[in-house]
């Protein structure tokens, strides 16, 4: 199939060049290039310098990474001093660390935040282990995590839920409080992690300060979030794969395209630049994902054994601009443009190469954006989200048509983003609704964005009436459970009554299952 992308003229102009060559280039270190000077010895601190709690992820058969970062003032700054500081590390198969496996030291480096990426190899496949960090005389709370099987391995099941969209204003985590309880394997974060705007009045909670550009300030962003004791429970729980959506930088952007089309674009990629950094020094990835300036390579496959192949993509980086002005339009005009991607050439030749490579059972995307064909509109004209895959006509079916014609074992779409929960067949053609399902996609709500939210919207029976292809829809906040094994996949749609103020139960709203071998959910009564 051929991919006739041609982006070189509108995403890597000669003034981006310029930009990357100047600006952006020595902003941002790459590891091997910090050399540290003064190295404090054994720190004593007053505070405790843990207080943004301990993560792990991106697992394989032999290890994981551990992460912290230190910051006695975690939204003011850090509170650290200008100096590198050595941080100790341990694994231990026990959750009293007595039975240690491997320790070491890392060094928290000013120019990354203090943050510590541990990338710990040598351990025995589908093991759970426990960690811990120790600074000084200071000690961090113990986390657990668990590698990967084998990849020669079929396991019998795996169980993880997937997340996306936390507004810290607009509710609480309430989700993550009762993700605790469902003892998971792994959690999968979709995006939208925290929002960039300035605090406003009369909201759950508040975010600090206007909104966000600077380095200093998305830190202090982050470390508002990871400070909510469920958020950073669920992250000592067991590890995380994530990735970005827009808000982790400006709502809506493309590539190089501010929200703001106006915005000039080298000022925008300092912003990328300094919003891709904090993301990297919060999250626990993998020195593959460093920044270099305003780039940073985040998509990547993980293999559970030989039961599931998680294709963790970015749908923001690379993508063309929104067609047609962005919002809800019809489908017409540069929604056909056939040079427009979603994922860029590098990425999507990426993903085929993976995706025919892959020996899982399932085949996971994990990405940000609705991939199915959805009419928005009640009557006509029809409209369609120009930020979604429904905006993206050509590389969308592109995608679905090489799932078909290399049938591609169980693909099974991850999506985040919309606030709402869906469950999708998904067509190479949305115009023959009685065509093949090449694939299946559930679609997570929020966290807690958008607030308390309604089971049922007042657009809910159009949507259905509309959209034969949509096997369900709901508007409540909440995550998706998933379990998987050799046969079958099961989605239950957890779904909360409220997540403006705390305390809220929980319940299963819905529970879909897609068998091996037959693409489509069959709702399970």
């Amino acid at each position: 199939m051929s991919l006739r992308l041609n982006l070189a003229s509108e995403l890597v102009s000669d003034r981006r060049r310029f930009f990357l060559q100047s600006a952006a280039w020595s902003i941002v270190p790459y590891i091997s290039q910090i050399v540290p000077s003064v190295v404090l010895a054994a720190p004593s601190f007053s505070v405790n310098p843990f207080t943004l709690g301990v993560a792990s992820g991106d697992p394989s058969a032999d290890g994981f990474v551990i992460w912290t970062r230190l910051a006695p003032n975690p939204t003011e700054g850090g509170g650290m001093p200008s100096e590198v500081v050595p941080v100790e590390w341990s694994i231990a198969t026990d959750d009293n660390m007595k039975n240690v496996v491997q320790s070491g030291q890392a060094l928290a480096t000013p120019q990354l935040g203090h943050s510590v990426h541990v990338e710990v190899e040598g351990l025995k496949p589908d093991h759970w282990y426990f960690y811990r960090f120790r600074c000084g005389d200071a000690e961090s709370r113990i986390g657990r995590a668990k590698t990967f099987p084998a990849p020669t391995v079929m396991p019998d099941k795996l169980k993880f839920a997937f997340a996306s969209c936390q507004s810290y204003e607009q509710g609480f985590y309430t989700g993550y409080q009762h993700m605790l309880k469902d003892d998971l394997d792994l959690v999968v974060h979709l995006g939208d992690y925290i929002y960039e705007y300035g605090g406003k009045e009369n909201k759950p909670r508040k975010h600090i300060g206007n909104e966000i550009n600077s380095l200093v300030d998305y830190r202090n962003r982050y470390a508002q979030y990871r400070t909510d004791e469920h958020l950073q429970s669920m992250h000592a729980q067991c590890p995380w794969l994530v990735v970005w959506d827009d808000h982790e930088v400006d709502n809506n952007y493309s590539s190089d395209i501010s929200e703001e089309h106006s915005f000039d674009r080298n000022l925008f990629l300092l912003r990328r630049a300094n919003a891709y950094q904090a993301f990297y020094e919060m999250m626990p990835l993998r020195r593959s994902s460093l920044p270099k300036g305003p780039d940073s390579q985040i998509y990547r496959s993980l293999p559970y054994g030989l039961l599931a192949n998680f294709h963790m993509l970015d749908t923001r980086q690379y993508r063309s601009d929104q067609p047609n002005g962005d919002g809800k339009k019809p489908l017409t005009d540069e929604v056909y443009n056939p040079q427009a991607t979603m994922l860029g050439i590098d990425q999507e030749r990426w993903l085929y190469r993976e995706l025919i490579d892959s020996k899982g059972a399932w085949n996971v995307l994990g990405q940000q954006v609705m991939m199915a064909r959805v009419d928005l509109a009640e009557g006509e004209p029809s409209l369609f989200s120009m930020d979604q895959w429904s905006g993206y006509d050509v590389p969308r079916r592109r995608l679905l048509s090489f799932l078909e014609e290399r049938q591609v074992p169980n693909p099974i779409v991850l999506t985040g983003d919309i606030h709402s929960n869906w469950v999708n067949d998904l067509k190479v053609d949305f115009s023959y609704p009685d065509s093949n399902t090449v694939a299946t996609e559930f679609v997570c709500t929020s966290i807690s964005s958008s607030g308390n939210g309604v089971d049922k919207t007042k657009a809910h029976a159009h949507v259905l009436a509309e959209n034969p292809f949509v096997k369900f829809q709901n508007s409540q906040r909440g995550y998706t459970r998933c379990e998987v094994t050799p046969k079958e996949w099961k989605a239950d749609y957890q779904v909360l009554d409220y997540v403006e103020t705390p305390g809220s139960p929980i319940n299963t709203r819905a529970s879909f299952v897609v068998e091996s071998g037959r693409p489509g959910a069959q709702l399970q009564s």
